[in-house]
């Protein structure tokens, strides 16, 4: 039945290509209200696919209003679909997301963002393609597969889709820990695929996010902001002591100069250490990425360590101040500084807020300054991470090694992905990061596209996906 199931995906690319086309089509960019009623075209497209392919039980859950800069518009809806019942198979919950990254042509794309183009290298350019509308039309793609061949499916599949992901996902995790009990409770796993490929000819599996704590260090003296000319010298500037403390944070080699902060991060074993052996990744690629030579780390080794899991401190910018063309001799009667940390294992988000809020107090009352210092963490997200033992990780590595005949890297990634760490908790079940595209794709960026291969050996790799997670014996 796999066989069949790879033979139909093979033979089918233009199809399937023809429905990414039509997914990309649909400009369902969510941090534009004037693009929303796109957003929900594009939930009725996924419904129609999925209604057409026999799903039950498809809910669209209302997550209610957004406040966008004091105009209330309606949240798209979160999907959710099922397709099979059978309580002797495994259920695997898929996430994806359907919401877009705005783009314009003007911003230096080579062709229209919103109208899917294969090049002469076979890639599929266009906004959405990679993030994430391929990867969750791929989910589609295997439950055709199966349907027009009259195949069952190895297991039952859910999906909860989202339309906001790219606007912080505002209404998800209510829905989720809602329906945990409800809609999921039956399920045994969860699969994402909204990640990419460390490099790009080497498919990986995703087991680790860093959390962040982003905080807004305040100052303020003057009621209003004075000329340099007639104060300067005379009073404490705000600025002056804003400079003095964040320079007081992170060294120019990326050392964080909180005491105490790295006292809870988990020691580097053996068997992690080997993860890193013979990763896809060469120093060229940062170099391609960052278009400079300003790397710290002079091996891949430690420089993915320090992406991956070491923590990180960078600063951000400044409220307040002066940053326009030319010459303006103002000085801000209040300005604020803005950083954050990037959180490991086994470091908590509330102690990291205490550290860095005792520790700038400190430092501020060195200066012996007289104007006011506040220090408040505005949002803190916790690490995740998986075990690459566990049997969805396994299953996941015997499918790579089937569709791609090649053992997958293991990897973790420098940023956050909050429904990740949401889904874990509230269902208390595994979840895989299991990426459809390379790291070339320039998700965010102009000229996003997906390759060929990767949709359709990715659509592939899900659907064999399943078949290991059927046979697998779950713990």
């Amino acid at each position: 039945m796999a066989d069949q199931f790879l033979e139909y995906v093979e033979s089918n690319q233009e199809s399937f290509i023809e429905r990414l086309r039509k997914a990309v089509a649909i400009p369902s960019v969510s941090s534009d209200p004037a693009r929303r009623q796109d957003v929900f075209r594009m939930a009725d497209f996924l419904v129609d696919e999925l209604e057409a392919l026999g799903a039950v039980n498809i809910v669209r859950r209302d997550p209610g209003l957004q406040n966008f800069h004091g105009q209330e518009i309606p949240l798209p809806p979160i999907v959710l679909a099922t397709v099979g019942s059978d309580p002797a198979k495994k259920t695997v919950l898929v996430y994806g997301h359907y919401d877009v990254q705005p783009a314009l042509k003007e911003d230096g794309w080579n062709t229209e963002p919103f109208e899917l183009v294969e090049d002469e290298q076979h890639r599929l350019i266009g906004r959405g393609s990679s993030d994430d509308k391929g990867p969750v039309l791929g989910w589609i793609n295997v439950i055709e597969a199966h349907k027009k061949q009259g195949i069952e499916l190895p297991v039952n599949i859910k999906f909860c889709l989202e339309g906001m992901e790219e606007s912080g996902s505002e209404g998800l995790e209510k829905v989720i820990c809602e329906e945990a009990n409800g809609y999921f409770s039956d399920v045994d796993c969860v699969c994402i695929s909204d990640n990419y490929w460390l490099g790009t000819t080497k498919p990986c599996l995703t087991y680790g996010l860093r959390g962040v704590s982003y905080f807004h260090l305040t100052i303020k003296g003057p009621a209003r902001d004075l000329h340099s000319g007639v104060f300067g010298g005379t009073v404490h500037e705000p600025m002056t002591d804003l400079f003095a403390v964040m320079s007081k944070l992170v060294s120019p080699d990326g050392k964080i100069l909180v005491p105490g902060i790295y006292d809870k991060v988990r020691e580097l074993s053996e068997a992690e250490q080997r993860t890193y052996d013979n990763l896809d990744f060469d120093m060229s690629e940062l170099h391609d990425a960052v278009g400079s030579k300003t790397n710290i780390q002079d091996n891949v080794r430690e420089l993915l360590q320090h992406r991956w899991r070491w923590p990180s401190l960078s600063l951000h910018g400044v409220e307040g101040a002066f940053y326009n063309p030319g010459d303006k001799t103002v000085v801000p009667a209040r300005v604020v500084g803005k950083f954050s940390i990037r959180t490991v294992p086994d470091m908590q988000p509330a102690e990291v807020t205490e550290l860095v809020r005792k520790y700038v107090t400190e430092e501020f009352n060195k200066l012996g300054s007289k104007n006011e210092m506040d220090i408040r963490c505005s949002h803190d997200g916790n690490y995740w991470l998986a075990s690459p033992e566990n049997w969805s990780y396994v299953a996941a590595t015997k499918a790579v090694e089937r569709v791609y005949n090649v053992k997958p890297d293991l990897t973790r990634e420098g940023g956050s992905i909050p429904v990740t760490l949401c889904f874990q908790d509230a269902l208390n079940k595994t979840v895989l990061l299991l990426p459809m595209g390379r790291g070339d794709d320039g998700a965010h960026s102009i000229n996003e596209k997906l390759d060929r291969s990767n949709y359709i050996q990715g659509t592939k790799l899900l659907g064999i996906y399943l078949y290991e997670v059927s046979e697998a014996k779950a713990e």
